[in-house]
């Protein structure tokens, strides 16, 4: 796996946000053509859910849109993840925060972006947690992220050229 390029997806938990982002991006990436040459995987900055499924919200707006997510297992973002991971895509200034406290090196704290960065159109910059919220909250989250996800793809198509 070492010679895929790799995003990692990264939330508060990995039970919400970023299994979304996990699933959308890497369908993002099958759609393009791209799965041999792309890995995609999602973390947490924080160890309350380790272990988890996704969310059921979460689940259920990804199933309604036509994804898939099994195997789900909420785990940690570990220092070891930044050697891995090619593009690190936070989901809110915390995790971007918190992502570049852990990085071992300026080279390291440069793979760190906000996900919504991606979207040219967007209005914020951040993919607001829906975990207190409804399942509305989830949909937007989803919007939001799908949003950013042809971004993505053109980015991770650059980098592979």
């Amino acid at each position: 796996m070492a010679d895929l390029f790799t995003i990692a997806v990264v939330c508060t938990g990995n039970i919400c946000r970023s299994p979304i982002g996990e699933v959308v991006i890497r369908d993002a990436i099958a759609d393009a053509g791209l799965t041999d040459a792309v890995r995609v995987f999602s973390a947490g900055t924080g160890d309350w859910h380790l272990g988890e499924d996704a969310d059921h919200r979460a689940l259920s707006v990804l199933t309604e849109n036509g994804h898939t997510l099994t195997d789900h297992r909420a785990r940690r973002f570990a220092p070891p993840d930044f050697a891995d991971a090619d593009l690190i895509l936070a989901l809110d200034q915390s995790h971007v925060d918190a992502l570049r406290r852990l990085t071992p090196d300026p080279a390291a704290q440069e793979k760190v972006r906000l996900l919504r960065s991606f979207d040219a159109d967007r209005e914020d910059d951040e993919v607001a947690d829906p975990y207190y919220g409804d399942r509305r909250d989830f949909e937007v989250s989803y919007a939001q992220i799908s949003a950013a996800a042809p971004g993505v793809v053109a980015h991770v198509r650059e980098r592979l050229a």
